[in-house]
């Protein structure tokens, strides 16, 4: 899993094209939020007033952007929705945008994605955008400190209903691991823990390497099977990434599966944590371990997300972004509406998730939607694991219909 989970830019910067156009351009589909919104029966809930409002999106990315509002009200004016203000907090020394830095633009564009489909699933949700100085490299200690240190403030002082974020490391990239110690990554916990003492829902990309890591070029860092920190941390809900296949209306044309291309959805057992109890009705699939992801929405390059931004001064305009770093904040979004509706944040959202999923087979009002095609083996190489019918750790219980999920969600958690 590297540093920032998935944040791709698919094509050239420049208009926005329809579904076809995007297919005869570059053989794959480009989706807008009006077509996510069909896809996910979201338009039911606008209808009925559950739009997030009042409800609080934290999101956590290095560096951030520099015209991330102007970017959010270009992308809200297009699709015909309300801006948003986005509240800009900065933990640390951050240092100012340089868009000849690639770390900065990496961070701008994950940040662009973050707030923009955060934003397209909840409209009227506030969102704050949390900027750390240090750059997280996937090694297990960098920039992890500084992103739980803000985290837990914002907690502490009572800001946000969810957070979702899309960074971490491999597991066994943490001081310690080789050993059996894990306490490098327990001492990283108390944000998390924080969290569920004050009832916040915690989100993490499942990572775009499918079941193992990767280089820079593709290439396996591991040759085997290893998931990541924080999407494997029990009280980290992880989001994985699927296919969307639409017409131009966004009306589904087959089922949705796997996301396995430009990378694969990151799921997998964990070498730290035990299976926690709400999983014990997977146990079959994850045995005594924690498995992932929990749960998984939009990730696909044949199915990326339109995206404005401006941060870089040659490249402004359209782009499509692909990776289970869209997937997290959609989720996040789902979170904010089930958060307005329940009156109340849900916190950790797992028990009423893996519940609902348990009722699933024989109630189709829970909203959970099984998904049951495609492998996330790795590009890299390594075996992964297949999309079956039920849970399994290509995407989790599956994706959602938002109409029937939400009120499920809230009237479980």
């Amino acid at each position: 899993m590297p540093a920032v989970a998935g944040q791709q830019s698919a094509s050239g910067v420049g208009s926005l094209l329809t579904t076809e156009q995007c297919q005869v351009k570059w053989r794959i589909s480009c989706y807008t939020p009006t077509q996510y919104r069909q896809a996910y029966d979201l338009n039911p809930l606008y209808r009925a007033g559950v739009t997030g409002k009042g409800r609080t999106i934290v999101i956590v990315d290095s560096f951030g952007s520099p015209t991330i509002q102007h970017d959010l009200d270009v992308y809200s004016a297009r699709f015909g929705m309300k801006s948003t203000h986005v509240d800009v907090v900065k933990w640390g020394n951050v240092p100012p945008f340089n868009p000849t830095k690639p770390d900065h633009t990496g961070w701008a564009g994950e940040t662009t994605l973050d707030v923009e489909m955060a934003h397209a699933v909840a409209p009227d949700a506030h969102i704050v955008l949390v900027e750390t100085g240090v750059s997280t490299n996937g090694d297990g200690t960098t920039g992890l400190r500084e992103m739980m240190d803000a985290e837990k403030s914002l907690i502490d002082r009572g800001v946000g209903d969810v957070i979702t974020h899309s960074f971490g490391a491999a597991e066994n990239t943490f001081p310690g691991f080789r050993s059996g110690d894990f306490s490098s990554i327990q001492n990283l916990r108390y944000a998390f823990k924080d969290a569920a003492r004050h009832g916040v829902t915690v989100l993490d990309a499942s990572g775009d390497s499918g079941p193992t890591d990767t280089t820079a070029n593709g290439r396996a860092h591991y040759p085997y099977r290893v998931n990541a920190w924080p999407t494997s941390d029990p009280l980290v809900v992880s989001v994985g990434g699927t296919q969307l296949h639409l017409d131009a209306k966004g009306n589904r044309i087959a089922p949705d599966s796997v996301y396995n291309d430009h990378g694969a959805s990151g799921g997998g057992l964990s070498h730290v944590f035990a299976r926690p109890s709400y999983q014990n009705g997977v146990k079959q699939v994850v045995g005594d371990r924690r498995g992932t992801p929990d749960v998984s929405m939009s990730a696909s390059l044949k199915g990326g997300a339109w995206v404005y931004s401006s941060y870089d001064p040659k490249r402004v305009g359209w782009d499509v972004y692909v990776g289970t770093s869209e997937a997290s904040p959609l989720f996040a979004g789902i979170v904010a509406l089930a958060d307005q509706v329940a009156g109340h944040r849900l916190g950790d959202i797992h028990q009423a998730l893996y519940s609902l999923y348990a009722q699933s087979s024989r109630n189709p009002s829970t909203g959970i939607v099984d998904v049951k095609d495609g492998t996330n083996n790795s590009y890299a190489g390594v075996t992964g694991y297949t999309a079956v019918k039920g849970y399994d750790m290509a995407t989790g219980v599956g994706t959602i219909d938002a109409a029937r999920f939400v009120p499920a969600l809230a009237k479980e958690g």
